[in-house]
């Protein structure tokens, strides 16, 4: 398929639901370029942590939010973020990062800048975009949007097997925890837009689900 050039795919959805994965393979998929938007807020939390701030105070985080440079790559394959000249893409998945940035992404001035950004990115479209609030917030006018849920314990697998964990228990916890904190705050909470597609991705291999998503791109452009 050939995707016209402004397509806007949004997928949001869960911790562990299969999001990046997902994402980047509709991305390669369709020849679109591809956005972290989960990743930025991690980088942003990773520089905080590197300046000293402390991320449970929401006002320290507000005030230097806007000092960080946070450039995030659109190739599917190799997405990439840097923050102040920095490749920060693996140190923004350690556990010090993890265990802080529910409390700097609910933030409300985090949330503002960084969706400046968000949209800056997106442009004119040609993209895949994951996140919790992509079709909600960031991009409401988003010509395909994706909804993607899998039960706790498939989570919980999952992202054990991506972190190399052997705590499966642990680490169902820790994304429970998540969600009540993404669900629950006041700006931008999680939530799925009232007209994205719900995907399921529990028992379904990662082809699958991509097939779905694409199957849904490729229905929309023919409506077009």
């Amino acid at each position: 398929m050939s995707a016209p050039s402004h397509l806007v795919v949004a997928v949001d959805g869960t911790s562990g639901s299969g999001k990046s994965s997902t994402s980047r393979g509709v991305a390669v998929r369709l020849g679109l370029r591809y956005l972290d938007t989960g990743a930025m807020f991690r980088a942003m939390t990773w520089w905080m942590l590197r300046a000293g701030v402390d991320v449970r105070d929401p006002d320290a985080v507000a005030a230097r939010c806007h000092e960080p440079e946070i450039l995030s790559g659109t190739d599917p394959e190799g997405p990439g973020i840097m923050v102040d000249g920095v490749d920060v893409g693996v140190a923004i998945r350690s556990d010090e990062v993890n265990a802080a940035v529910s409390h700097v992404s609910v933030v409300p001035a985090v949330r503002t800048r960084l969706l400046e950004l968000q949209r800056e990115v997106i442009g004119e479209g040609g993209i895949v975009v994951e996140g919790r609030d992509i079709g909600s917030v960031v991009w409401p006018e988003a010509e395909v949007k994706v909804y993607l849920t899998a039960d706790a314990e498939a989570r919980a697998t999952r992202r054990a097997a991506e972190t190399g964990s052997i705590d499966v228990t642990r680490t169902r916890e820790s994304l429970l925890s998540r969600d009540r904190i993404d669900s629950g705050r006041a700006t931008a909470p999680l939530a799925m837009a009232d007209d994205a597609v719900a995907v399921d991705t529990t028992g379904h291999t990662l082809d699958e689900v991509i097939d779905r998503v694409v199957a849904l791109a490729t229905a929309t452009e023919e409506r077009a």
